[in-house]
């Protein structure tokens, strides 16, 4: 009986695992599919198969330019919100627990419950305030706000299976803080720090709200996709940059996804062995 029930249950939590996964992912898939569409129009049956779309994209000089500048802000946001994750990180779960690491940890992580349209318009007075231009930087600034949780969350899971008597051994064999951190600590944690830069990178290649806010005259690849959706015959060029966007996203959600698993099990290790 018992056996029984617990099929049904089973057959029942697949059918709804099934039918959640295709309202999520169905839509999205459309995506690539119209993107291959020999008209101008989102309609079923499609007209035929055409790439027309994606030669204009890469033709497209506006959007190569907002492309460029999406890559050189996701890359600095990353670089800078893993690195202060990182210090903050090692801070929080080092072995002599912090006074309110609670609150600390809470603080940091505001972001991530403060609606993005709250924290843009925030920032866009803050900046108007003390003078400082909308360009591409002001955009850096407000990615760093909330990639930094990100950055913390990863690099806090991989440092707290981290074995600190590996760190004391190097210190006491002679070497200096900076040099036990690069030789011991930063070859551990460097799973963790890869699938921190990639996810930050993420969120920030994706973010639109804080960069409509914020950038100013240097428009980012959100923003730009954006404006064009205002002229119905360029959506097919949307459509194409669209499809390969998700594609280069799931590519790289996939390696995070990699690399925070090796960061798992080296943790995992680093446990068995200290133990």
């Amino acid at each position: 009986m018992n056996g029984a029930r617990h099929r049904q249950w089973g057959g029942g939590l697949a059918i709804y695992a099934f039918a959640y996964l295709a309202f999520l992912y169905i839509p999205v898939l459309l995506l690539p599919l119209f993107s291959f569409n020999d008209s101008l129009f989102i309609a079923f049956p499609l007209r035929g198969f055409t790439t027309k779309w994606y030669a204009a994209m890469a033709a497209d000089t506006q959007m190569r330019a907002a492309l460029w500048n999406t890559l050189k802000v996701g890359a600095t946001a990353s670089l800078v919100s893993t690195i202060l994750g990182l210090l903050a990180a090692k801070a929080l779960t080092q072995s002599a627990p912090l006074p309110s690491r609670g609150f600390v940890l809470g603080f940091a992580n505001l972001s991530l419950f403060i609606p993005e349209i709250v924290i843009g318009i925030a920032l866009l007075i803050l900046m108007t305030s003390v003078g400082l231009p909308l360009s591409l930087t002001s955009v850096v600034i407000g990615h760093v706000l909330i990639c930094l949780p990100f950055a913390l969350l990863v690099l806090m899971s991989r440092l707290e299976g981290f074995d600190s008597s590996l760190e004391e051994a190097s210190r006491d064999l002679g070497e200096n803080a900076w040099m036990t951190f690069w030789r011991v600590t930063f070859p551990l944690v460097l799973p963790g720090i890869i699938a921190s830069l990639l996810l930050t990178f993420i969120v920030s290649f994706d973010d639109f709200m804080l960069a409509f806010f914020l950038c100013g005259t240097d428009t980012t690849l959100p923003v730009y996709i954006f404006g064009e959706l205002r002229f119905p015959y360029k959506l097919p060029n949307v459509l194409a940059l669209g499809a390969a966007i998700l594609i280069a996203s799931a590519a790289l959600i996939a390696l995070a996804e990699w690399a925070r698993r090796l960061g798992a099990e080296g943790a995992a290790r680093d446990r068995v062995i200290g133990a």
